[in-house]
C-alpha cells in the first residue's frame, strides 16, 4: 500500500490559519465570517450565520442557512453522495433565467450528529459563481473540481485538490 506524502505546509502569515492546523476527522462550527455569493447581478446569498467545516488540508466549506440564500433560484437535483463524516449529500441547481449551474449546491438533510448545526444549509461550489466573497475577500475555488472548499488569503495551504494530493 502506498504510504501517504503529507507536504509541508505553507508560512503562515499574519492574520492567516493553516489548513494543516485543522482537525482529522472533519468538524463543523458556526462562523460570523460574511458570505456573500453573487451571479449573473442577483445576490444568490448573503449571510453572517454560516457554519463552516474544516478538515486537514482543505481550504473551509461554508454552509449557508436557507433564509440567506434566494431560495427561489435553487431546483433540487437528483444527484447524491455520500460524505464519511457528514452521512448523504443532496444537490442543488442554480437556475436564473436560461441559465442552470447544476448541482452548484449541496446539502445535507439529514446529517450525522456532529454535523448537525449544517442541517437546513447549502453549500456550493465556487468556480460556477461570478463573484463570491468571505469578508470581503475574493474567493479561489478548491482545486480539483470535486471539493468545495473555498481559499482565501485568510487560509495558508498547500491545498488538498492539486496534482499529487490524492493520498494526502
Amino acid at each position: 500500500m502506498r504510504q501517504p506524502h503529507h507536504p509541508k505546509p505553507d508560512p503562515v502569515l499574519p492574520g492567516q490559519e493553516s489548513v494543516w492546523d485543522y482537525p482529522r476527522p472533519a468538524i463543523a462550527e458556526p462562523t460570523s465570517r460574511h458570505i456573500r455569493i453573487v451571479h449573473q447581478g442577483v445576490v444568490l446569498a448573503d449571510s453572517r450565520s454560516a457554519w463552516r467545516t474544516l478538515e486537514t488540508s482543505h481550504p473551509p466549506t461554508y454552509y449557508i442557512p436557507q433564509r440567506d440564500i434566494a431560495m427561489a433560484c435553487l431546483r433540487p437535483n437528483p444527484a447524491r453522495s455520500i460524505c464519511e463524516w457528514k452521512g448523504q449529500a443532496v444537490y442543488w441547481d442554480v437556475v436564473m433565467g436560461a441559465d442552470c449551474r447544476a448541482g452548484a449546491g449541496w446539502s445535507y438533510p439529514a446529517p450525522t450528529p456532529p454535523f448537525a448545526g449544517i442541517k437546513d444549509h447549502i453549500a456550493f461550489y465556487a468556480a460556477p459563481f461570478d463573484e463570491i466573497t468571505v469578508d470581503g475577500q475574493p474567493v479561489t475555488p478548491q482545486p480539483g473540481g470535486f471539493y468545495g472548499g473555498w481559499i482565501t488569503a485568510a487560509e495558508a495551504g498547500p491545498f488538498k485538490g492539486i496534482p499529487g494530493s490524492r493520498f494526502w
